[in-house]
């Protein structure tokens, strides 16, 4: 359930978009492998769904904030108000280890996803947080969100690089912005 529910809200966010739409698939239909390698790995994380789609909306949205990705940050706040995350969090991820706006496994969900974009990523911190993370995720579970930061790493940086942008999906929302990552 929880994957059709996702996948509904990705359809909802790309009809939303209002302009730029084919800039990602102009760049990608060039090299028809890389277009079907990305859709396969973007499927594969859409349908793993052991893991509360709000994390991993967290998690996506800080990694693009931190990238600086303005094409996913306006996908991931269209998604992120979609799977139920308030202003206040979408606002507070610059500091989200102060606010009172997320519980603890949220705090640690986000701190992951900010040492796993952070260059280079801390071996030591990471070895912390999976200890953490896995107190209260199972293996699938921790799996399925580290691989949805490294995919965010991938994607934000492809867009950045091939100049994506923003499509106007969360117009009208509260948006996540860029932040500093402190590197």
């Amino acid at each position: 359930m929880r994957a059709i529910t996702r996948t509904r809200h990705y359809i909802r966010a790309l009809a939303d978009a209002r302009r730029h739409r084919t800039d990602l698939l102009g760049w990608l239909i060039r090299r028809p492998w890389l277009l079907l390698g990305t859709g396969t790995y973007e499927t594969a994380l859409l349908l793993s769904n052991r893991l509360d789609p709000r994390l991993k909306e967290l998690a996506e949205l800080k990694t693009a904030g931190l990238i600086g990705c303005e094409f996913c940050l306006d996908i991931g706040s269209a998604l992120a108000h979609s799977s139920g995350l308030t202003e206040r969090q979408i606002t507070d991820l610059p500091t989200h280890t102060t606010s009172d706006a997320y519980t603890d496994l949220e705090k640690l969900v986000l701190t992951l996803a900010e040492t796993m974009t952070r260059t280079p990523a801390a071996a030591l911190e990471l070895e912390d947080l999976r200890t953490r993370l896995r107190a209260t995720l199972s293996a699938t579970q921790y799996a399925e969100l580290a691989a949805t930061i490294a995919w965010e790493n991938q994607r934000a940086r492809l867009n950045q690089a091939l100049g994506v942008r923003p499509t106007g999906m969360a117009d009208g929302m509260t948006c996540a912005l860029p932040q500093r990552s402190g590197n």
